[in-house]
């Protein structure tokens, strides 16, 4: 096992350099200089030049590049022009959120997307197989931010069962961060529910018209026995990797939701850093969003790996 995931890190790290090699190199294609806006509205032609040598701007990008990943190496991913803060410790604080987020709205997914494919499979045909797609195909079609708004105006504005806005830490106040992350949660959650379902009724399917269920049911096991631990065993691996992306993707993508409903994540700094053309907090985010997606499909791998007998009997 351990040869396998060295052969996966060894196509995982080249990716990362990857990566950060079109980080870099786009934000260095941005329109404008980078030192007019590190200088402020005064502008000295001093400060300017210092500016400059400071940040290694007179030199050729290769170097630049090279300055920017030593930096990173020993963790330092620049400064905040925003807000003067080093660009590790907003990750670090912004991030749980976003991860707290992304948690809640794959249980939400698995709660819904994993048993309405497995029902949606089993009953093919029937009208039950026919609501599950209207349903998941609705999920899939509906944008996030109208659904996020609607959820407001009724949960929130006429019913006022829970807050339209804002964020409590968990270890702060459990129930508080709870009550203002499960309609964002929600909203994410229904989404990526949809693709789990529709993946996870195709993997089924495929699983059911194998020899080995049909043996299973010659046996005279029951009909449950037959999908949950014979049929829905096998169609795991499809799902798991499918997962593991779906995480990677809310990571990197609750955008618009985490503005919607304030939610101070990894996507409202993201929004925050473009308008003010924060490069160095643009970099850190994308680096790190980019690490995350690496790191869940490495994940993903290990599970496939432990989870396919085949797999570990060839190794």
């Amino acid at each position: 096992m351990l040869s396998y995931i060295a052969r996966r890190l060894a196509i995982a790290i080249p990716t990362l350099i990857l990566v950060s090699i079109f980080v870099f190199v786009l934000q260095k294609l941005l329109p404008g200089d980078p030192a007019l806006v590190l200088a402020g509205e005064e502008r000295d032609p001093q400060m300017l030049e210092f500016i400059r040598q400071k940040y290694h701007l007179t030199e050729p990008i290769l170097y630049q590049y090279f300055y920017w990943v030593e930096a990173m190496l020993h963790g330092d991913l620049g400064v905040s022009l925003r807000t003067n803060q080093p660009v590790l410790d907003l990750i670090a604080d912004k991030l749980p959120v976003t991860i707290q987020l992304a948690i809640m709205a794959m249980i939400i997914a698995f709660l819904i997307g994993i048993p309405a494919g497995i029902l949606s499979a089993a009953k093919k045909g029937t009208p039950v197989d026919y609501i599950a797609n209207i349903v998941a195909l609705s999920g899939l079609s509906i944008p996030n931010f109208w659904l996020g708004i609607m959820l407001i105006m009724l949960v929130s504005v006429n019913l006022g069962w829970l807050p339209a806005s804002g964020y409590e830490s968990p270890f702060v106040d459990p129930v508080r961060s709870f009550q203002t992350m499960i309609m964002p949660a929600f909203v994410l959650g229904t989404a990526q529910a949809a693709t789990l379902m529709r993946h996870t009724r195709s993997a089924m399917l495929g699983v059911l018209k194998a020899d080995y269920v049909r043996t299973a049911r010659a046996k005279g096991l029951g009909e449950r026995v037959v999908i949950i631990k014979h049929a829905f065993r096998n169609a795991l691996l499809p799902i798991v990797t499918l997962s593991a992306l779906l995480f990677g993707e809310l990571l990197a993508g609750a955008v618009l939701t985490e503005q919607i409903f304030t939610i101070p994540g990894f996507g409202k700094l993201i929004v925050d850093a473009v308008f003010t053309r924060d490069y160095a907090v643009v970099q850190g985010i994308v680096l790190c969003t980019a690490a995350g997606f690496i790191l869940m499909n490495l994940i993903a791998d290990i599970l496939y790996f432990l989870l396919n007998p085949r797999m570990r009997s060839a190794l």
